[in-house]
């Protein structure tokens, strides 16, 4: 073995196939959700959704492909300038004239046609930045309350700035993947603890004393008692799951979709899946994110092993970004959690969502390389 062996890319074909599942399923079912969208929206073209969707994953596959040529050294070195970079898009997305307001909120910002939502690149740079800290400073996150606590102060000017858009979700995941990978960084339970009662507390406070958030929670619990108001998005999707049933009615037969579900081919698109697919599509969705999640948790343990804890932190980073915020996604969908505007990653239609979440595959498939050749290094050795 000589030292371009070393030096190769080394491809994991289990993420491969994850991937591409993902990828696959995704843009089925986000054209099986917006045909009809595209004939009544978009000047008779059924096409346009599906078309656009296509063009949004061969971006991403771009991006992917500058991602993972990229040295992990390289993402290190770089955490800290990401961050302060992430903070000033915040900044920007909120200056009249440059951020885009849909829905009543402020997250988005055009690129080359593209709409990009801001949070979605804080994510990513959430996850370099915090395994770049703990990697520097874990002796101080595992003994010092400080040490703790300070990366938190940084993160909570993040959820300020998201909380301005608003978009509270985003900041919940943020805040997610900061204190997971801290916590699996080796900090004290207690102090663990602790952090995670202020923080919940502060959550609580946000829900109840915004009214439109307050709303939401009381649709979730009962959506029933207001069905056509704050309850309307839930009872749908709640219909869509009921129509599946086992098998489901058959791709493309799908009835919710025409009109009734509110965002069928972006945030509830698993709804589509259910009523389509049934109980056997959900379960495979369910199946592949569990997949992606041991599959990140996996290679952070194999690059532990190997003494590289920075490429340990990126991949259970990104285990928790995915995992979660399918998690989350997954339950608003089937009324397990009150509704939140946080897309099934991989899947949902999207242009900013899914070439962001193409650059966090293309560093897990970047960490799993490294790995392998440090392994691969080792036994040479």
């Amino acid at each position: 073995m000589n030292n371009n062996d070393l030096k190769r890319f080394y491809l994991d074909y289990h993420l491969l196939f994850i991937c591409i599942s993902l990828l696959m399923m995704g843009f089925i079912m986000v054209t099986s959700a917006s045909l009809h969208l595209g004939d009544k929206m978009a000047h008779h073209n059924y096409m346009y959704y599906p078309t656009r969707q296509l063009l949004h994953i061969v971006l991403g596959i771009c991006m992917a492909a500058v991602v993972v040529a990229i040295p992990l050294r390289v993402w290190e070195k770089s955490g800290a300038w990401l961050f302060i970079f992430g903070l000033a898009l915040l900044v920007f997305v909120l200056i009249p004239g440059v951020g885009l307001k849909v829905k009543g909120s402020i997250r988005w910002m055009s690129l080359f046609g593209v709409r990009i939502q801001v949070s979605e690149i804080v994510k990513f740079i959430a996850v370099v930045y915090m395994a770049g800290y703990v990697t520097r400073h874990q002796e101080d996150v595992q003994q010092s309350t400080y040490g703790l606590v300070k990366p938190l102060l940084l993160f909570s000017i993040a959820c300020v700035l998201l909380l301005l858009e608003p978009d509270f979700g985003s900041a919940v995941v943020i805040l997610v993947i900061a204190m997971g990978i801290m916590y699996l960084s080796g900090a004290r339970l207690w102090q663990f603890l602790i952090l995670i009662t202020i923080v919940a507390i502060l959550a609580v406070l946000l829900v109840y004393f915004s009214p439109y958030r307050w709303a939401r929670v009381t649709g979730f619990i009962d959506p029933w008692a207001d069905a056509q108001n704050t309850g309307f998005q839930l009872v749908q999707a709640l219909i869509s799951f009921g129509r599946g049933e086992i098998f489901g009615v058959g791709l493309g037969s799908g009835i919710q979709k025409l009109f009734y579900l509110p965002e069928a081919h972006t945030d509830f698109l698993l709804s589509v899946i259910a009523e389509e697919l049934g109980l056997i599509g959900i379960l495979s969705v369910i199946a592949l994110f569990s997949l992606l999640v041991c599959h990140a948790f996996s290679l952070a343990v194999k690059a532990e092993e190997g003494g590289d804890n920075f490429a340990a932190f990126i991949a259970y980073g990104l285990g928790i970004w995915f995992g979660f915020q399918a998690f989350v996604n997954i339950g608003v969908n089937m009324g397990m959690l009150p509704t939140k505007g946080l897309t099934l990653p991989l899947m949902s239609y999207g242009g900013g969502s899914m070439i962001i979440m193409c650059a966090g595959m293309a560093l897990l498939f970047r960490v799993y390389s490294e790995v392998k050749q440090k392994q691969l290094k080792q036994q040479r050795g």
